[in-house]
């Protein structure tokens, strides 16, 4: 078969690069159709990527935790090519840049014409290719038989920008020789541990190497750095896509938004002694998502999403729910929680949870919520202030319940009790209707019966 890229793919309007989470492949190892590839994780989510057909790799060009942008080559397809028709087939590969202007795309299109005396027949293309109208259209116009293009869209689908890139021309390369990478020259080690140790500063020529035939891997060197760092050294860790994407929306949120804060304590004596008497099944969290639900149903200034200057008011109550990961906060969503039972919050958010530390959740679970909730009660935290998710314009911390005097009926009593901060985007939500929804929820709250 011939060479064939395979490149940084996009899903989603906004995914403008991906990280290498991990190859699920060997280079030069055959798959199968079906076989999972690579995970690549974009600012939410990892995605499993499918090969479409057999073949194998016989060059992966990315390292695993590198960062590309889409169209970015990752690897190349085929079968026993020499080596040195692929660094050629590599170092003439060109990323297409979604970015590119309207004039720059015209400028390129005008000089491939005066290179060609005689334009081609414009091809005739099949309606069962995998390819966008826009694609299509402007494949017809150059002249191009398009079904030589390997598409970067979802399923291979191939896209206008894959288009552009094959009218590009050819430009060769300018080769300055091989980089040396001091003082590593000599020791026998896979790229990725190569890479990690010019990062971390680790010379792999003191290593000893614990892969086939004495090979120095990426957890060899990564082990020294993890020695390193516990020995009083600074380790600098690049932040992940996911990373990236918290910082970049929170601080925007921050900014942008204009937050105020209401607080309340309620009493959790009651709803504690009813979760005992259920014999747990459903946890703390479970029924704060409940008593939200039915506030939000109740109170739905509240549940809204700000987009400009339009509110958004939501039909159901969709409910972002904060889950902690290994890579970082995740907010899947539970649809129309309003309408479900206690055990069925239960049973949903414990399948959304697992499915988000394993990072298994589908773009539109983490999409589209009314409102969210963070409670951090499980660590020991007693109260915190939450920064709204947007285009929510509601977010409601709850922290551990801990033993407070109370008003028991005009009696004094030391019972657990619960403070949970709401904080509200002024744009669209006045305090009366905060205060009004967080009377409402603590009412749930504080008779549990209600739930």
């Amino acid at each position: 078969m011939p060479l064939k890229a395979f490149t940084m793919p996009k899903w989603g309007i906004e995914m403008s690069e991906g990280m290498i989470g991990e190859w699920m492949v060997k280079e030069g190892k055959p798959f199968a159709r079906g076989d999972v590839i690579a995970l690549i994780e974009t600012d939410k989510i990892t995605n499993e990527v499918e090969a479409e057909a057999d073949g194998k790799f016989v060059r992966i060009v990315a390292g695993e935790g590198e960062t590309h942008p889409v169209g970015a080559l990752l690897a190349v397809f085929g079968e026993d090519e020499p080596a040195a028709e692929v660094d050629a087939f590599i170092a003439a590969f060109r990323p297409a840049d979604a970015s590119m202007a309207a004039s720059d795309t015209e400028d390129m299109i005008a000089e491939a014409a005066a290179e060609t005396a005689v334009p081609p027949e414009a091809p005739t293309i099949e309606d069962r290719l995998a390819i966008s109208p826009a694609a299509r259209a402007r494949a017809q116009e150059a002249r191009l038989d398009p079904t030589s293009i390997s598409g970067t869209g979802r399923g291979g689908r191939i896209m206008l920008q894959d288009v552009e890139q094959a009218l590009r021309p050819v430009v060769a390369p300018n080769l300055k020789g091989p980089y040396v990478m001091a003082p590593h020259t000599g020791a026998f080690a896979s790229p990725v541990a190569r890479r990690l140790a010019v990062q971390h500063n680790i010379d792999l020529t003191q290593l000893k190497g614990t892969g086939p035939r004495g090979r120095i891997c990426k957890e060899d060197v990564l082990a020294v750095a993890r020695s390193s760092a516990a020995a009083g050294k600074v380790e600098v860790l690049a932040m992940t896509p996911m990373r990236k994407a918290i910082a970049r929306r929170l601080t925007a949120a921050k900014q942008q938004i204009p937050h105020f804060y209401l607080r309340r304590r309620v009493r959790a004596d009651r709803l504690l002694a009813a979760r005992a008497a259920a014999g747990k099944r459903a946890s703390v969290n479970d029924y704060l998502v409940r008593a939200v639900a039915l506030a939000l149903r109740d109170v739905p200034a509240l549940n809204i999403q700000v987009h400009g200057n339009d509110i958004h008011r939501m039909p159901r109550a969709d409910i972002s729910v904060a889950v902690a990961t290994d890579k970082g906060l995740l907010t899947p969503v539970l649809r129309g929680a309003e309408r479900l039972s206690l055990d069925e919050i239960a049973r949903a958010i414990s399948d959304l949870a697992a499915r988000a530390r394993a990072s298994k959740l589908k773009q539109e679970e983490i999409e589209g919520g009314s409102f969210s909730l963070s409670n951090l009660g499980p660590y020991g935290v007693e109260q915190f202030d939450a920064i709204i998710n947007p285009p929510q314009g509601a977010i409601l911390a709850v922290g551990a319940a801990r033993p407070e005097p109370i008003d028991d009926d005009g009696a004094i009593r030391i019972a657990p009790v619960l403070h949970v901060s709401l904080s509200c985007d002024h744009r669209a939500i006045d305090g009366a209707d905060g205060a009004r929804f967080l009377a409402v929820l603590a009412s749930y709250l504080e008779q549990p019966e209600q739930l």
